[in-house]
């Protein structure tokens, strides 16, 4: 077995351009990744669609299907894909939790209650999804159904929350009748309520927890009005950070919660769901004061976390991830290192593993997180890459470890704000930080891989139909870098994809891959 460590750099958000439109990495300043591209073995990968399991290859990737398929090497049906197959087979409305909370509303005459992101974006949700859950419910025999919508601007066009409340609208138009009465109850920006992750920021939990169980928020009509109203009074707001709201009518909110409702939260991606779901479920939960609550079945789309049991009711079963690369080398005694700061480190810990919040190894596996600073990326784009750089340096230097791994978020967390001067600079931070790297790969002879779990910052601008360009806050369906230094080796040439690196890592420790593995990109 070859003893020289491996160390993994994932360059979150930062891939290749097609276009040229909008391409932070291409303006950024990158001589170490110049360099490296003339005189590494490199290729570019797949980071989206099939080869990360969604459904086609116009859905984009994210970090979490991406660091399933970059820890596991393997292709699993995932997020929209998953509960798309469900819905098809109406497998989902045969599951104990869909029969729970459907006979809770009916035998208790109350009401349903769903909560989500309401665009087709396909990374935290689908509108579609919900679309099905609620012509499910007036099938069901329940007479009333309220819809909390989290609006997005972050996996779809900025400024596109109309466009999906006018679908939404258009259905309950066709559903509502005598027999049936659905409506929707609040809303606000997904980075302003409800969607916090990694626990950063309570306060914003329990802004959307009490507008969506209390309907204690700022009183409108409609949510057109809403968001109409607030992006006057907000000019060059985008959805993401669009105000809470609660629509009301002669000033009580047509959606609080009440004893016997059961509510859905239908995103299916974990990380933004978890917090929510904490406040729904956990009896002893000390996130904030959660008031007098009332007595209401929860269940989620998805079990967002297999180790903790959350939430307690769910509708579609995760995919089963087995024979990751973390097990495999704690089986082969190599021992592990994963760090990042808050934003990314439960996707190389979390995700990496497989959607398992525990190790396969107290002994041979150790965790950092570096706290992120709770402010708008925009404002500090170089992020915690500086203090994970310095880590990273201390624990190669220490030769503890066979494999090492880190992720700097930067490209994906300041590309989500829409801002190319700062994406620029976030870019400018990772070479930074390749920078200072490279002499320690060279003094204790190790391997460098650097790649990427899916692109954003190279497609910060997108051209409408119209011919006119606007800003681009989503990630994008570009191929992502894949190099390895410190190692003279050729790369095959093929159709790869993230699942393909764990062979390749594999391989260059020296070991034979698993079968069930996607194939190395070695020669």
């Amino acid at each position: 077995m070859d003893k020289r460590q491996v160390v993994l750099v994932v360059m979150d958000g930062i891939g290749k351009s097609q276009t040229g439109i909008g391409d932070a990495v291409a303006k950024a300043n990158t001589p170490t990744l110049d360099m490296l591209f003339k005189t590494c073995s490199h290729t570019y990968i797949k980071a989206h669609g099939e080869a990360v399991g969604l459904p086609s290859n116009e859905d984009m990737g994210n970090s979490e299907v991406g660091h399933n398929a970059l820890g596991s090497g393997q292709i699993y049906a995932q997020g929209a894909k998953l509960v798309n197959q469900n819905i098809e087979t109406k497998k989902i409305f045969k599951s104990n939790a869909w029969l729970e909370l459907k006979d809770n509303c009916i035998s208790n005459n109350s009401v349903m209650h769903f909560i989500g992101l309401l665009s087709d974006g396909n990374v935290h949700s689908n509108i579609s999804h919900l679309i099905a859950l609620l012509k499910q419910t007036k099938i069901e025999g329940i007479k009333h159904a309220r819809i909390h919508i989290l609006l997005d601007g972050r996996d779809v066009p900025a400024t596109s929350a109309l466009q999906y409340v006018s679908i939404l609208e258009d259905e309950i138009k066709n559903l509502n009748d005598d027999s049936f009465y659905a409506a929707i109850a609040s809303g606000g920006g997904r980075m302003k309520i409800t969607m916090d992750r990694y626990c950063a920021d309570w306060e914003m939990v329990k802004r959307g927890f009490d507008i969506h169980v209390y309907g204690k928020g700022r009183n409108f009509n409609s949510a057109n009005e809403a968001i109409e109203i607030l992006r006057k009074e907000n000019p060059g707001i985008v959805d993401q950070n669009l105000p809470g709201f609660v629509i009301a009518k002669e000033g009580k909110p047509i959606g609080a919660m009440k004893d016997g409702d059961s509510v859905i939260l239908f995103n299916f991606r974990g990380d933004r769901a978890l917090e929510i779901s904490m406040a729904f479920d956990n009896e002893d939960f000390t996130g904030f004061d959660r008031g007098n609550m009332p007595k209401i079945l929860f269940a989620g789309m998805l079990e967002y976390d297999g180790d903790l049991k959350l939430p307690k009711r769910f509708l579609v079963e995760p995919p089963q991830i087995k024979n990751t690369l973390s097990e495999f080398l704690v089986k082969n005694k190599i021992s592990q290192y994963a760090v990042s700061e808050t934003q990314k480190y439960g996707h190389v810990t979390y995700f990496w593993n497989g959607n398992k919040s525990g190790k396969f190894s107290e002994k041979l596996e150790t965790y950092k997180e570096i706290p992120s600073d709770n402010v708008c990326f925009d404002q500090r784009p170089w992020m915690k890459s500086a203090e994970i750089t310095d880590d990273l340096i201390t624990q190669i230097q220490s030769e503890k470890y066979g494999f090492l791994r880190c992720n700097f978020p930067n490209g994906d967390m300041v590309g989500h704000t829409g801002c190319m001067q700062a994406t620029i600079i976030a870019v400018e931070s990772v070479d930074l930080a390749l920078t200072r790297l490279l002499p320690i790969i060279d003094q204790t002879n190790s391997i460098l891989v650097i790649t990427a779990d899916h692109g954003n910052a190279d497609e910060m601008l997108e051209k409408k139909k119209d011919g006119s360009i606007e800003p681009r806050t989503a990630h994008s369906l570009n191929p992502v870098p894949f190099i390895i230094y410190g190692k003279n080796v050729e790369l095959k040439n093929g159709n790869f994809g993230l699942a393909n690196v764990a062979a390749t890592i594999v391989e260059l420790l020296g070991l034979e891959p698993l079968e069930a593995w996607e194939e190395s990109m070695l020669k």
